[in-house]
Parts: structure tokens; sequence; C-alpha cells
């Protein structure tokens, strides 16, 4: 792990940034979830220096209020891992789903299958584009109640209980395996059907679509306005930021993030709590003058 006391690191100079790329928890927003008022002044300085700000946050879109009041210009935001991109402008409860990536209730259903069968004692929630159901037995990890408690099999069946909207991610949770044993292992019995990965401290994985991720959405997103990876610059803390972190063309990994954060990011900046994100794109913004 880096000191939070660390100073940043740079990676070489490249292309000047055209779009920032920021994880939300652990990386642009402070434990207590606050967004502090030297990074609201760098994210608004970035826009008027023409650079697009894009959250990519494994957050749902009904989690996003917590920066809803951020977004400038385009107003969109990559949610669920790359699952969904939202335009926030509506504000909380309004936001408007632009692009979805489901996982197929064939490939939700595989993976509950296999994972459970590697790790007995694995239960399962299930994020939707605006619900959320849960097994029974699913910890009350969130402050939300679930619409549906149902087994997993139930949830995810074809013409089932929750048929009506598509599936975003599976939460999978495990009361007692380390948070890296159980990626692993749940990597290794699922395969190719889905992508799994993992944002909390707790052995609680994030079951996504075949090639579904942070990084694949972004780019999309960067396609549609001619941005190559190049020009993108990118943040993030945990697992489920490293491919982000891989593709693009500068990136940083935060003071406090996970060891495999470390090794995939280009460059290291100071710890969430002391505006890491916020450092980087002052002096991003100094180079420009």
């Amino acid at each position: 792990m880096t000191s939070a006391t660390r100073q940043p690191e740079t990676p070489a100079p490249t292309v000047p940034p055209r779009l920032i790329a920021t994880d939300l928890d652990g990386t642009l927003l402070r434990d207590d979830k606050s967004v502090s008022p030297r990074t609201v002044a760098a994210l608004a300085a970035a826009e008027q220096a023409g650079i697009e700000v894009f959250f990519v946050t494994g957050r749902p879109a009904r989690w996003m209020d917590v920066v809803s009041e951020h977004v400038h210009g385009h107003g969109l935001a990559i949610c669920g891992n790359g699952a969904a991109v939202v335009d926030l402008h509506g504000g909380p409860g309004a936001h408007r789903f632009v692009k979805v990536r489901e996982l197929a209730r064939e490939n939700a259903l595989d993976a509950v299958r296999l994972v459970r069968d590697a790790a007995p004692g694995t239960v399962y929630a299930v994020e939707q584009t605006y619900g959320f159901n849960q097994e029974p037995e699913y910890p009350k990890l969130h402050m939300e109640i679930p619409d549906i408690l149902a087994s997993a099999e139930k949830l995810l069946a074809p013409g089932g209980v929750a048929d009506h909207e598509p599936v975003l991610k599976i939460l999978a949770y495990h009361p007692s395996l380390d948070p890296d044993d159980f990626l692993a292992a749940a990597r290794l019995a699922v395969g190719d059907r889905a992508t799994i990965t993992r944002s909390s401290p707790s052995a609680l994985l994030e079951i996504s679509g075949p090639g579904v991720s942070k990084a694949s959405t972004l780019a999309l997103c960067c396609a549609e306005r001619g941005i190559s990876h190049e020009e993108v610059v990118a943040f993030g803390d945990m697992p489920n930021d490293v491919e982000m972190l891989t593709w693009a063309g500068q990136s940083y990994a935060m003071g406090n993030a996970h060891p495999d954060v470390l090794a995939a990011a280009s460059g290291r900046t100071v710890a969430n709590n002391e505006d890491g994100v916020a450092v980087v794109i002052e002096r991003l913004l100094a180079e420009r003058l």
C-alpha cells in the first residue's frame, strides 16, 4: 500500500487530456462520502478548460445523488461497473438510462450456480435498472429495502418474479472467505460467461455481462466523442478500476488503493481523503497554461 502522505507520481508526458474518468468511492469521494470544496473546484475548472469529466462507478444510478449536482455539460455517468450510461440531469430519482449493457439471464443463472458450487454459502442480490432484489439470507449491506425477497434462481428466471427490467449485475456475498480469494475462485469457476470484479473491502463480488467493464463502456463513450484512449486520464482505487486504468493513456492509483490497482496504474496520487484527484487535475490544468 502507498503511504497516505506519499507525493503524487506522474506518468511520462503524453497528449493533452480531453476527458477525465474518475471512480467515486475511495477515489473522488472522501470516506464520509462528501465531495470536498477543493475537488468541486477542480472538476469545474476542468470542464471550463474543455476537458469532459465522467464519473465511472460501481454504484447504481439511484445512488448518484452524491455527485449529481456536480455534473457539467453532458451530464452523463457510467454506473454499475459499465452496465449503464445514465443522464443525471434530471436529478435524484429522475435519471434517464442512455445505454444499458445487461447481463443475460442465462449467463446470470450459470454464474449463480457456478459461484455457489465453488464457494458454498454464497448469497445473492440482483441489481436491475431501477429495482434491487435479494435472497432472504443476503445481509443488509445497503441502506435500502429490497423490492423482492426470493432465491436468485427465482429472481433471474425468464418470465419470473423480476422479469420486468434488465439485469445490470449480480452481487455475490460470502460471509467468511478472503475477498481476493473469493474473487479468484469465482473467476475461475465462471470463465467467460460473465465479468466478475469487486469494489468492497468485504467478500462481495459484482457480476456483469461478458465484456462489460468500466473500461469497455468508457471506450464506447469516448469513441462516440472521437476521443482516443491516449486522451483520457483515469483515477481509481479498487479491482473494478483495473481495466479502466490500464486502458487510459494516463492513470492514477489513489494513495489508499488496492495492490492490484497500484500495479495497473501508470501514476500515483495521494489518498482520497487528501483530495488526490483534485491534486492531479490542478497540475494538469497548470501544465496547459
